[in-house]
């Protein structure tokens, strides 16, 4: 797609007088990097950063029957939510794989927020309201917010001084609506680096104000803006999958190694039979983390190979900056899945030595 046709965020223009490079992503022109990816990976590690994730979309369920709605949608249990709590789940196709993931934001029975990744924005909102029954509105309302996160040891100190609520009290995984620099705001303990942090969404008009208000409160602390390059290290490290990648409509939930999020018990969901099925019969491939012995890292799609024959490949690859291995994922046959079992991964004419792992790769103390 030609630079003239994609969309821009808010901070479009702020990022380009940061000097980022900027590219093509999920329709969007985006910063993959200013000074340095490996810089900014550190940051949020170490200290603190801050992301443009404007290009997520934001699909509200409203309405009498908007928590059975949901929880039809979804595969997690949606009526285990309390008021401003938020959940990790799915949208599932009557196979049990992926139409996205998403977060599940519940303001009440009655209301709900679905944060959706920005390349599946259409195509989940035309599936939300394909599916939709009982006394329930769908509103896509992505383009009315900037979504701006703020990871990493010191992402309180530095948005604290900015909103009117005490971030302490927001516990990992809940929300509480706000104002940050006088606007109203959703604040949200949420984030995917593996680090403590916060996601703000908030009117576009505040953007450029509050992006720049963070960089200078966080000065102290050596802040860094961050792109989408040091967004894929950190959130591989802590084993956080990327749809398109990692999980997609080809693999099921259960095989992308998400039992966690798939509540069987909760009751009737799309796709639910499937997976029930998958599940008592045992799966047959699972998505799993590995480590590659030499210097040269296995990237996105190189082949996988066990006892000379090729069986998958590489659904995410990379350096792992702060844990200074080369790491990654892939979908092996559940017998050779366990934690140990070597296998070889083509890189050109070469064959590189890989073993199966325990991830997530990097998890932080819990203070």
């Amino acid at each position: 797609m030609e630079e003239k046709n994609l969309k821009h965020t808010p901070l479009t223009e702020v990022h380009q007088k940061l000097n980022a490079r900027m590219v093509p992503f999920a329709g969007y022109l985006m910063p993959v990097q200013y000074e340095s990816a490996l810089l900014e990976h550190l940051a949020v590690r170490n200290s603190v950063g801050i992301f443009d994730v404007s290009h997520m979309g934001e699909v509200f369920i409203e309405g009498e029957d908007a928590l059975s709605f949901v929880q039809k949608l979804t595969c997690n249990n949606a009526k285990k939510l309390k008021e401003t709590q938020i959940q990790y789940s799915a949208l599932t196709y009557p196979n049990g794989t992926f139409v996205d993931d998403l977060l599940v934001y519940k303001f009440n029975d009655k209301k709900f927020m679905l944060c959706v990744n920005a390349a599946n924005r259409e195509k989940d909102y035309k599936w939300i309201l394909s599916h939709k029954e009982g006394n329930v509105e769908v509103f896509d309302r992505s383009d009315s917010y900037t979504q701006i996160a703020i990871q990493g040891p010191k992402a309180l100190e530095t948005l604290q001084p900015l909103v009117d609520v005490n971030l302490s009290e927001i516990k990992y995984y809940w929300f509480k609506p706000g104002k940050v620099l006088g606007t109203d705001a959703i604040i949200s303990r949420t984030g995917y680096t593996g680090e403590d942090g916060f996601e703000i969404y908030f009117s576009p008009e505040k953007a450029p104000e509050v992006w720049n208000a963070l960089l200078e409160e966080g000065k102290k602390f050596d802040i860094k803006p961050c792109g989408l390059a040091a967004r894929n290290t950190l959130r591989l490290e802590a084993k956080m999958a990327l749809y398109g990648n990692d999980i997609d409509d080809k693999h099921t939930v259960l095989e992308a190694d998400l039992g966690w999020i798939c509540k069987l018990k909760k009751g009737d969901f799309i796709g639910r039979d499937v997976l029930l099925k998958q599940k008592e019969e045992g799966i047959k491939i699972k998505l799993v983390g590995f480590e590659v012995k030499s210097k040269v890292p296995a990237r996105d799609h190189y082949p996988v190979y066990i006892d000379g024959k090729e069986v998958s490949y590489v659904t995410s690859g990379s350096f792992a900056p702060y844990l200074k291995k080369n790491i990654g994922l892939t979908y092996l046959p559940i017998e050779k899945s366990e934690i140990g079992t070597e296998f070889q991964i083509k890189v050109r004419n070469k064959f590189l030595e890989a073993t199966v792992v325990e991830t997530p790769f990097y998890k932080r103390e819990k203070k």
